[in-house]
């Protein structure tokens, strides 16, 4: 045995006969994607009846017995932390988070630490098997530093690239509750606008012409009319950033408290009495197929206090 390295037994089953083999050995090992695969086929990890398996194309053969070398992920670059975390779900193969206003999801310039990241390599220590070879948490989507509510990440190569292709494909559920300004005039509608870096403010993203940025589809629905706003359940057929809070101001309706993109107008009084300094958004639903077990998963999350107490204030 090489310390250092784990070796999986992996048998080609009767229905991958025929497959590339790093197919089927993915089929096999659903602790690893088969790109991951792909990278041990080819740097000789991969061992068969013949002796070392290079070629991650050729034809497997069902029953063949192979023996994958796989070294122990590399330390990940971030530092992990121990800070709280609410835990929705959570199995060996993933871990759903829902996440307060203020915490950021990935170091970057500006929050090298303090992040979900940090706390999720703190609260998974052990446990993660390395996406591309590396103890790191799969982030797949992320949430605003200040915008709250449910989020997915994956423990294991195999999982973050079934959750990946999900998130791709726009199949995964995701719906937020929002506060934002005025009254709406309908109960529902659609806003179909492409989204890119706003080209006077790059901090910004604007809606542009078609052909110019990323198609970003966002459904709206009244849920209560309030005083001076309206709480809305928002559905995202698109994953953009800051894709909510965009799309809701381009139809004269900004999020209630968004230092971007919203105005205060008549409720200033009511922000500064309640000392609410963020976009009134949370992730509320999150709905999507295991990535591992095929099985349909869904999670509620209620409104955090400062905008369940924001919500009380214009209920009248």
């Amino acid at each position: 045995m090489v310390p250092g390295v784990s070796i999986i037994e992996a048998r080609i089953s009767e229905g991958a006969d025929g497959w590339r083999l790093d197919r089927a050995l993915a089929d096999a090992v659903p602790t690893l994607s088969r790109e991951r695969l792909k990278a041990l086929i080819s740097s000789g990890a991969v061992t068969g009846p013949e002796g070392l398996a290079r070629d991650p194309a050729r034809k497997a053969l069902a029953g063949t017995l192979f023996s994958v070398a796989v070294p122990e992920p590399r330390p990940a670059h971030n530092e992990a932390q121990e800070i709280p975390l609410q835990v929705a779900y959570e199995d060996e193969h993933l871990i759903v988070i829902d996440k307060p206003a203020g915490l950021v999801v990935h170091p970057a310039a500006g929050n090298l630490d303090g992040t979900l990241v940090n706390a999720l390599l703190h609260h998974c220590a052990g446990q993660l098997s390395g996406i591309g070879g590396v103890a790191r948490p799969g982030i797949v989507h992320r949430i605003d530093k200040d915008t709250s509510g449910l989020m997915v990440a994956a423990k294991t190569d195999r999982a973050h690239e079934g959750l990946a292709r999900q998130f791709k494909a726009h199949s995964i559920d995701r719906r937020y509750k929002a506060i934002v300004s005025g009254r709406l005039l309908k109960a529902e509608g659609t806003v179909n606008a492409p989204l890119a870096r706003s080209a006077t403010n790059r901090k910004k993203i604007a809606v542009v012409r078609e052909g110019q940025g990323k198609h970003a589809i966002t459904h709206w629905r009244t849920l209560r009319p309030l005083r001076g706003a309206t709480l809305v359940e928002c559905k995202l057929e698109t994953g953009r950033t800051h894709q909510v809070r965009v799309h809701m101001a381009s139809i004269g309706h900004p999020l209630v408290g968004d230092p971007v993109y919203g105005r205060v107008g008549n409720l200033r009084e009511v922000l500064e009495t309640l000392d609410f300094r963020r976009q009134a958004l949370h992730a509320a639903h999150l709905g999507f197929i295991h990535p591992i077990n095929s099985h349909a998963l869904a999670f509620e999350s209620e409104m955090p206090a400062d905008m369940q107490e924001l919500f009380n204030h214009l209920n009248v």
